[in-house]
């Protein structure tokens, strides 16, 4: 019994020991994106579905859909500057599926926008784990500008069918992000 007692007491002074001398920083997970590598046929399907079902309410004014037409080549891109890419992105992607639809796309969207919100909040836990303190290139600063002058100008429906009608534009990129290649 005094044997047992003396195990415990030592083990358990051993796992505090062993607690102080690795913080709970150094056991936080990994980054990992692999999950955005090849997403699953599901959500590919109900990404789709939306995007579908939103250029089937609307022929979206084509002048306006140059958003994600852009100079800029990925994978000229260091992997943060694609991460922080990727994350701007999503979110303009994700600010838009948040807009208040008509009901039929509401329902559409749902499981699209759960997956991309999922992702940019993997992506942003690995871009405080790899590149806490990264600052963006001058290529890609000039991209964000210029995607921050276009949600200050450009309408709200048009921002919202330059997001939608490239979605997989976004998740091409996301694609590159996870397998952390130079992807064309």
């Amino acid at each position: 019994m005094v044997c047992l007692s003396f195990t415990s007491l030592l083990a358990l002074v051993l796992g505090a020991s062993l607690g102080a001398a690795f913080p709970h920083s150094a056991l936080k997970k990994s980054c990992s994106l692999s999950k955005y590598q090849l997403p699953a046929p599901h959500e590919r399907k109900a990404v789709q579905k939306m995007k579908q079902h939103f250029e089937n309410m609307l022929l979206p004014n084509r002048k306006c859909i140059k958003l994600f037409h852009r100079k800029l080549n990925p994978a000229e891109l260091s992997v943060p500057d694609r991460m922080m890419l990727v994350e701007a992105e999503l979110n303009l992607t994700i600010a838009m599926l948040e807009l208040p639809a008509d009901p039929s796309f509401s329902g559409t969207r749902q499981q699209p926008m759960a997956f991309l919100t999922q992702a940019r909040e993997d992506l942003r836990h690995c871009m405080a784990t790899e590149a806490p303190s990264h600052q963006p290139s001058r290529k890609l600063r000039h991209w964000l500008q210029k995607l921050q002058t276009a949600k200050e100008t450009e309408t709200t429906s048009c921002l919202e069918a330059s997001a939608i009608i490239y979605i997989f534009e976004v998740l091409k990129d996301l694609q590159c992000v996870a397998l952390r290649e130079q992807c064309t």
